[in-house]
């Protein structure tokens, strides 16, 4: 990291001096680091550093090399420093996110110095849940729904999720499954036009949340992909990413009703001037329409990958034929 960068590092914490303590990860096709650093004096123990530098990218490691590959990931670096510097602060315990200390942007480097949740008390990370930890997720997706229901996503991705249509031409030309690839438009339309619009986090999986040792806290990261859409989206991709297809199908009405349960509470306590048995009423019937939308990208984008299981192809086929017979009526 060069001085300018580690300097508004110790401005930003009031440290006198700093280490790294190590590489969280590395991002995605070799765009950086994320590094945890120590820190000497100041008011904190620690700070994670979102270190962009595009200098030392990579290859994609599933072959996706284009320049519409390049733009997007560095959209979505510039998107997320709007996120922190204009809307995170929006965010309360409900929905816990880290808390800003500083963001630059200096060549081909970007740098966003953030909170440690590990310090702030989140250490805990999972690669599968309890059924309570699972619900504190919804919970926290909820709460994130209902604080910007109705809010244009300036500065955000119009459309947030990292597989949405639009930016990913190239996945739909590789599909190979015709049905849904001529689908793929409806779909996409059918989300969004939702009367019922909010910010999604747009990459909500399993491995995005922090937890606290008990688990009954949940702390949510990585913003690249956050901007408008409705909120279902990021319940089927949490859902996806932490139940297999079998535990998807048995447990699907039960997680919903956890989901609109607290997204009520939510948008009562923030007083959305919406209706929420409306919003749930719309959200709960494009469930299967959002897991399909992320079944479309994924066979494009992956046509092995685990999740590509009979679940999702039963949903995909159900939606595909409902959208077809809706616009053999209008026909």
């Amino acid at each position: 990291m060069n001085n300018h960068f580690q300097a508004i590092i110790l401005k930003a914490t009031g440290a006198s001096a700093l280490f790294e303590i190590g590489v969280i990860q590395s991002l995605w096709s070799g765009y950086g680091k994320i590094v945890r650093y120590g820190l000497k004096g100041g008011t904190m123990p620690s700070v994670v550093v979102k270190h962009v530098d595009v200098s030392s990218q990579g290859r994609h490691p599933r072959g996706w090399n284009s320049d519409l590959s390049h733009q997007r990931k560095m959209r979505s670096y510039q998107v997320e420093t709007v996120w922190y510097g204009q809307w995170s602060h929006s965010c309360d315990s409900a929905c816990r996110v880290p808390a800003c200390l500083a963001f630059e942007s200096q060549g081909d480097e970007v740098l966003i110095v953030l909170e440690d949740l590990n310090a702030s008390g989140f250490p805990e990370r999972r690669s599968s849940v309890t059924a309570n930890e699972l619900a504190n997720c919804l919970v926290w997706l909820a709460n994130f729904h209902a604080t910007f229901m109705n809010e244009k996503p300036g500065g955000l991705w119009p459309t947030g999720t990292y597989w949405h249509l639009e930016t990913r031409p190239d996945e739909l030309l590789a599909l190979k499954d015709t049905a849904l690839k001529n689908a793929a438009g409806a779909i996409d339309r059918k989300l969004r036009n939702s009367p019922f619009q909010t910010v999604v986090h747009g990459d909500a999986k399993l491995a995005n949340f922090c937890f606290s040792r008990d688990g009954k806290s949940v702390a949510a990261v990585d913003f690249q992909y956050v901007g408008g859409g409705c909120g279902i989206k990021d319940v089927a991709y949490f859902i996806g990413s932490c139940l297999n297809e079998d535990e998807c199908q048995r447990k699907e009405a039960q997680l919903l009703d956890v989901y609109f349960l607290a997204l009520k509470a939510a948008l009562k306590s923030r007083q959305k001037h919406v209706d929420p048995d409306a919003v749930e009423q719309n959200w709960r019937a494009l469930y299967p329409v959002a897991w399909t939308d992320f079944h479309r990208f994924l066979k494009g984008w992956s046509p092995g990958h685990w999740k590509i299981n009979s679940y999702s192809e039963r949903l995909a086929r159900e939606v595909v034929a409902q959208l077809h017979a809706a616009e053999q009526e209008i026909a």
